[in-house]
């Protein structure tokens, strides 16, 4: 999960692409960069931590140009702790090319063998962000040979590039001293919009909420397969380029990445998240009676609406409970299970009014590992509540993702080989209810007729690129992020992200 955002202006856009990684922060805290372009030469800066301590006046300063790309980063593969493997990334052939990717690429191991076998390209990182500007970089270098860059030849690039990736990928690129190109993976797995400025400025992004806190007014999403060219004039080109494009945008950016002030794909965040508490009450009033349960309290905090839908749905006070610091570093990039404890003590306070002597109901927007859950059901114990239920906005989570979200091994995740008796009882609750898969997606799909489906692999099991099995899952999971080790030597897992609601 990242978050991508490139525009293209009459003004300087140093500052405009600051604004705008501000408001993706919630995408990826690990490292975030910026490049722009003044004629046919790249200004770059990007490096390890968030928006706010990356940038500087003299790094801004050092960013002149009309045209240009940023990036927050959540690693999903590679290694976590290399700046080089930040984004963007630059090759300097043909034109000069710099890149910007969210996403997965389930291929990138027999892609970085043709690359280096076939195309003569060296890749020096582990990140596959590398090797996919290296699959643009050649593919544009065979479409433009000896003939000028215009849109047709971007966009016979471009569907040679969908031809040869496989995974999920929303990307921006730079041509140097051509324009901006776009494109989106033929499933429409991971976001990406466009917008128009007030004085013809062009703008691309991960989430609509960009381009309304800037003052860009959302055209569309870019379509599933579909390429974007804005050239060096201003003048916007788009054209499809995948043979057979269905649209199957992620389930979890819905239940948890994005913010909810977004709309992707025509599909309200926040509504979906309402639907999504409207169909996880009928769970609980089959398992509880409305009338044993005294106060329904959200985990903060992107599980707050469907928490809130589901308390007027039951007829119960939604009362918050939890106070959120916000000031401490993120649970998924604490060093080892034992700090990840203790870091929801420190993110999290009870409000001991609301829970003592009371039957609660807690809401989350998911669980993933159960630690988290674990502790924040024994807060409430601690605050006084005399019984704890827990109800998941999300159904189990029990295969690992591979389409650009971090998720722990199979083993790792609480859900996977369990029954729900056996969760219920880990976690200490004395209920415990989960989303309906099927439900889930009916109530989300309402909000955009034609959809064609959503990938929910870790909730189904279903991989829609149709080739992810067993030894492709292994292969990749030796790739995932590789962190700092804890004092006993463990390995870091790096998403306890969806475990707490944010």
């Amino acid at each position: 999960m990242c978050g991508i955002v490139g525009a293209i202006s009459q003004q300087p856009v140093n500052q405009l692409l600051y604004d705008s990684l501000l408001l993706l922060q919630h995408r990826g805290q690990d490292a975030a960069g910026i490049v722009t372009m003044e004629g046919t030469k790249c200004f770059m800066h990007k490096a390890k931590g968030m928006v706010r301590d990356v940038f500087r006046t003299r790094n801004m300063r050092a960013l002149p140009g009309r045209i240009g790309l940023g990036q927050v980063r959540y690693p999903t593969a590679g290694n976590a702790h290399s700046e080089e493997e930040a984004q963007p990334f630059y090759v300097n052939a043909p034109f000069g090319l710099v890149l910007v990717h969210n996403g997965n690429l389930t291929n990138a191991a027999a892609l970085r063998k043709e690359l280096f076998d076939l195309d003569r390209r060296h890749i020096n990182t582990e990140s596959d962000t590398e090797v996919l500007i290296n699959v643009v970089a050649h593919e544009l270098e065979r479409a433009a040979r000896d003939l000028p860059l215009n849109p047709e030849a971007v966009f016979k690039a471009i569907s040679a590039v969908h031809a040869r990736l496989r995974g999920s990928y929303g990307v921006i690129a730079l041509i140097a001293g051509h324009g901006l190109v776009a494109f989106r993976d033929p499933y429409g797995i991971r976001p990406l919009c466009f917008g128009r400025g007030a004085d013809g400025e062009w703008m691309v992004a991960s989430e609509s909420v960009v381009l309304e806190g800037t003052g860009f007014k959302l055209e569309r999403d870019i379509q599933p397969g579909e390429a974007l060219f804005v050239d060096a004039q201003g003048q916007l080109h788009t054209q499809q380029c995948a043979a057979n494009p269905t649209l199957n945008p992620c389930m979890f950016e819905f239940v948890y990445l994005a913010r909810p002030d977004s709309v992707m794909d025509g599909i309200s965040v926040y509504q979906a998240r309402l639907n999504m508490g409207e169909t996880l009450a009928q769970r609980v009033i089959s398992t509880i009676p409305p009338n044993e349960i005294d106060v329904v309290i959200p985990i903060p905090e992107s599980s707050r609406p469907s928490a809130m839908q589901l308390a007027h749905r039951i007829g119960r006070p939604y009362r918050e409970g939890f106070v959120k610091n916000r000031y401490v570093g993120r649970t998924f990039i604490m060093p080892g299970q034992g700090v990840r404890k203790k870091s929801v003590r420190q993110k999290l306070n009870a409000i001991s009014q609301e829970f003592k002597g009371r039957r609660v109901l807690l809401v989350d927007d998911s669980i993933v590992r159960g630690t988290t859950s674990k502790e924040i059901v024994q807060m409430a114990r601690d605050a006084g509540a005399t019984k704890v239920y827990m109800a998941s906005a999300a159904p189990p989570v029990k295969f690992p993702n591979v389409y650009g979200i971090d998720m722990p091994t199979s083993k790792e995740l609480i859900a996977h080989g369990r029954t729900m008796e056996e969760i219920r009882a880990y976690i200490g609750a004395d209920a415990l209810i989960y989303q309906d898969v099927d439900a889930m997606k009916r109530v989300v799909a309402a909000l955009r007729p034609g959809l064609d489906g959503f990938e929910a692999s870790c909730f189904d099991g279903h991989y829609i690129t149709g080739d992810i099995g067993a030894e492709q899952i292994a292969a990749m999971q030796a790739l995932r992020p590789k962190g700092a080790e804890d004092e006993e030597g463990a390995a870091t897992g790096r998403l306890a992200l969806q475990e707490r609601g944010e």
